[in-house]
């Protein structure tokens, strides 16, 4: 399956989901200390590895952090071609002055925001796609 890349479609059927839990980007620099299949998210930078992690594995694995994120997906499965998606999420999170980290992932889209601004970023994402 390839997904949606009609915008119109994708914002109607964004469908937000807010998971359960705290999770937190974590830098790594011996990935070998934890075990990864615990990560919802591993990326490779320069710094080290970047984590991303249910905030009390990170605290029982003595990891820092700065940032406690709320983590929320977008059910709509959109194609990793799609044009917009992000750009109109993002605005709509900008307009509630809530910052946004996205992974897209094969299916969906998930987007971790500042914990505090859980309720804030789940209403209005659902606000834009009664909009569409």
């Amino acid at each position: 399956m390839t997904g949606e890349t009609d915008l119109a479609t994708m914002l109607r059927t964004l469908e937000p989901k807010l998971n359960p839990g705290d999770y937190v980007f974590c830098v790594v620099q011996d990935p070998a200390k934890i075990d990864l299949t615990q990560a919802l998210m591993t990326f490779r930078e320069a710094e080290g590895l970047t984590v991303i992690l249910r905030k009390d594995l990170a605290d029982a694995l003595q990891l820092a952090y700065s940032f406690t994120a709320a983590w929320i997906t977008l059910t709509v499965h959109s194609s990793l071609a799609a044009v917009g998606l992000t750009a109109a999420f993002s605005q709509a999170l900008s307009e509630k002055g809530i910052s946004c980290n996205v992974v897209a992932a094969f299916y969906h889209d998930h987007i971790f925001v500042d914990k505090q601004h859980a309720q804030a970023a789940m209403d209005a994402l659902k606000d834009l796609s009664k909009k569409a």
